[in-house]
């Protein structure tokens, strides 16, 4: 795997018709690919992980896939992901949820391979393959949408049948969720009032020209050491304004664990 990869990436579903694509749970935690003797974040910077939970991979194809602990866990899984020095204990629940191999054919060719090499590791519990199912229409992509949501899921993956892997954004790739997470720039910090006081109240951001507040979604810690000023932060919303102002942004993460 050459230094310029780049893993596939999706677009937001937009009402296709999504019969005979393929569904699958949207996992909120750490993109990881495997590179058959270490795994690296979507960009390539090396993720230490303890050797005992890498013996769990195998070595024979390149995986593309979600370091997991569970649903609303995704803080869980940066800390462990952040650590310089692998901490067995933040590690004891990560799973790595593979749902691409990286490698010529087909998305079901893919599949099955993936599946074959997945599976005589699988007794281990750390590396396992995201359920996929075929949708039959639009009205059990809604039920499965709704159902996965209702559990606390992010949403849904959308994939295109006989697909390629493509490096970047795809069309044959598409995520349906309730909200949408985009990544900002900080580009000050505005003091906090009430009992928030003497700490951080919101992050000023930039995303595409546009400036605005970021005060929910922030956690205690963050309050007390917010990010940098030009610090990359996941942040989601519901939609935008006529003039294009993410509607009720709310903090999601630092990006500093690709």
């Amino acid at each position: 795997m050459n230094t310029n990869f780049k893993v596939m990436l999706a677009h937001g579903y937009a009402g296709q018709d999504p019969t005979g694509w393929w569904m699958s749970e949207k996992l909120d935690g750490v993109r990881a690919v495997w590179n058959g003797k270490e795994l690296v974040t979507r960009n390539g910077k090396p993720i230490a992980a303890p050797e005992s939970f890498l013996a769990h991979i195998p070595n024979t194809v390149s995986l593309d896939g979600e370091l997991w602990i569970g649903r609303g866990a995704f803080q869980a899984v940066v800390g462990a992901v952040r650590c310089a020095e692998p901490d067995p204990v933040r590690w004891a629940a990560v799973k790595y949820m593979v749902f691409d191999a990286i490698t010529d054919g087909a998305w079901e060719a893919r599949m099955a391979l993936l599946n074959c090499a997945v599976m005589p590791k699988r007794a281990g519990g750390v590396c396992l393959p995201v359920e996929q199912v075929r949708c039959s229409g639009p009205q059990h992509m809604q039920a499965v949408y709704q159902e996965r949501v209702a559990a606390g899921a992010e949403g849904i993956m959308l994939r295109a049948p006989g697909s390629l892997y493509e490096q970047g954004r795809s069309g044959h790739l598409l995520k349906y969720k309730p909200t949408d997470q985009y990544e900002a720039v900080v580009i000050g910090h505005a003091p906090g009032g009430g009992k928030h006081t003497g700490r951080l109240g919101a992050l000023r951001a930039k995303w595409h020209g546009v400036e605005f507040n970021i005060g929910t979604g922030l956690s205690d810690a963050v309050r007390e050491a917010p990010p940098r000023v030009g610090a990359v932060v996941t942040f989601s919303c519901n939609g935008l304004t006529d003039a294009g102002v993410p509607r009720f942004p709310a903090f999601v993460a630092v990006r500093n664990y690709e």
